[in-house]
């Protein structure tokens, strides 16, 4: 079957390859992929995550061609979107049946393919904020997929978010999405804020970590900067705050957060917010676009069609 790669020596570190299909295990189902979608931490840490030869992709939806041998997950015929830490970008993948969640008829498999990774790290950081409900909220790299679905989890709860973005440009449709105030560059909160949601580390989290307020909770969920966090205890200390600083980690199984998301997408209360979609072929344009910050939220690859979409739907 065919499948995008990782070769360290490609452009973009990504090639198309001529590999096996996969074999299921017992718990796993085989998935047809109609889309896939890309996250910015598997791109610009693919060294770090990836060996030589081994299949992108953390995302894909698709329809269910073989269920799995133990009688658990969907049947054959069903629509899902699922997330593991590889094999999403490849006409089949395997992927266990605790980690995806059945897509209705009528939502469209791109949408429902951009949630899984972005949207299960935005909604479980928000959970781990604890209760938001009238507390300000910080979100940093609140333009890329995670901080956009941050920022409308968020305000679901109940919170008064703080969107801060690199260029003003990034901030378009956040004020949509809900958020109250809007940062741009090195703009810091006016007030104290009860919680971060920090997508890009160095200095943005240490100056966004000096902004908690008593009993306060900074995330470090991404490192879009690629830059150190230096944090002065000494000085935190001196000014009489208790606060915390957490590194952030995603944690399966998936499937009911999957599950909840596009519960919301169904229902028009999330938006995905695919700011590219194209053919798997242009996946080096999908690639260059996410990393040079030209994307708002995310990008999908269409892979295929699926069959059991009603023509009359509109949907791919």
């Amino acid at each position: 079957m065919r499948a995008l790669i990782y070769d360290p020596d490609a452009a973009q570190g990504v090639r198309f390859d001529e590999i096996d299909e996969p074999r299921p295990q017992a718990s796993q189902v085989l998935i047809k992929v109609v889309t896939a979608s890309l996250n910015f931490g598997e791109l610009a840490f693919a060294a770090r995550q990836l060996r030589p030869g081994q299949v992108f992709g953390k995302d894909a939806a698709g329809v269910v061609v073989k269920a799995a041998a133990d009688g658990s997950g969907p049947p054959e015929g069903a629509r899902v979107s699922s997330f593991a830490g590889t094999g999403g970008w490849a006409e089949l993948r395997a992927v266990h049946t605790a980690d995806l969640a059945v897509v209705p008829k009528g939502v469209d498999l791109g949408a429902a393919g951009a949630l899984p990774a972005a949207g299960a790290t935005a909604l479980q950081a928000v959970r781990r904020l604890g209760s938001v409900l009238g507390r300000r909220v910080l979100v940093t790299g609140a333009s890329g997929g995670v901080g956009r679905l941050a920022v409308q989890l968020a305000v679901r709860a109940g919170a008064h978010v703080i969107a801060s973005v690199g260029r003003p440009e990034r901030a378009v449709g956040l004020r949509e999405l809900g958020a109250a105030e809007i940062l741009v560059g090195t703009a810091k909160a006016t007030d104290p804020v009860f919680g971060v949601l920090d997508n890009v580390g160095g200095r943005l989290l240490s100056e966004a970590f000096g902004q908690l307020q008593d009993g306060g909770l900074a995330l470090s969920i991404g490192w879009a900067s690629r830059e150190p966090t230096v944090i002065d205890f000494e000085e935190e200390r001196l000014t009489g705050i208790p606060k915390r600083l957490e590194p952030f980690m995603v944690s399966g199984p998936f499937g009911p957060d999957i599950a909840y998301l596009i519960h919301l997408l169904e229902n028009a209360e999330l938006d995905p917010q695919v700011g590219w979609r194209g053919p798997w072929t242009q996946v080096n344009e999908a690639i260059e676009a996410l990393l040079t910050r030209r994307v708002p939220g995310k990008a999908v690859l269409d892979l295929a069609s699926d069959e059991r979409e009603d023509p009359s739907s509109g949907h791919v």
